[in-house]
């Protein structure tokens, strides 16, 4: 008798729904826009399926890459930092070598200005007044921060002045 009054009496278990914003561990979906934002970027060269791609907010290169299709094959990713964070409205060459960064040979360059955010340390080496230890250093600081935002910006890597600036900025975009 006291076993079927115990059995009889025991909780019925019942789920318990999760908190507003918090996905369910059961669920497969991805986190909508709206739990944690979105980036756009732009990965073109050579992947599987270029164009615009959106990611969740903290998505690394290499998401935008596998999101791209993946690079194809025989392609390296070269100079890409893969772990490095994404930033919304960029672009991701993959693949690319001298087609978003033209050679630049002082001002008779037709090519127009070299791609801060895509040029090699061999392409910034060739501009006038830097050589290849500030070439790296424009590279470990976009490496560091993020593509550049803008061509000002470059006053911001250690050893460019205004004077060096001034010489650069016709020659350079971001």
């Amino acid at each position: 008798m006291a076993g079927a009054y115990f059995w009889a009496a025991r909780p019925d278990p019942q789920p318990v729904p999760a908190p507003a914003g918090v996905p369910s561990l059961t669920s497969s979906a991805p986190p909508s826009p709206s739990q944690g934002g979105t980036v756009v970027v732009h990965v073109h060269g050579k992947v599987r399926r270029p164009g615009i791609v959106t990611l969740p907010t903290g998505s690394r290169v290499a998401d935008a890459i596998k999101a791209a299709g993946g690079a194809r094959p025989g392609t390296g990713t070269g100079p890409l930092n893969l772990a490095r964070k994404l930033i919304d409205g960029e672009q991701i060459s993959v693949g690319v070598r001298g087609a978003s960064a033209p050679s630049v040979s002082g001002s008779t360059s037709t090519a127009g200005p070299l791609d801060l955010n895509t040029a090699t340390a061999d392409h910034l080496d060739r501009l006038p007044g830097v050589g290849p230890v500030l070439a790296q250093r424009i590279i470990d600081y976009r490496t560091q921060h993020g593509p550049f935002r803008s061509v000002e910006q470059l006053q911001e890597v250690s050893g460019i002045g205004s004077r060096r600036y001034n010489d650069l900025k016709s020659m350079v975009r971001v």
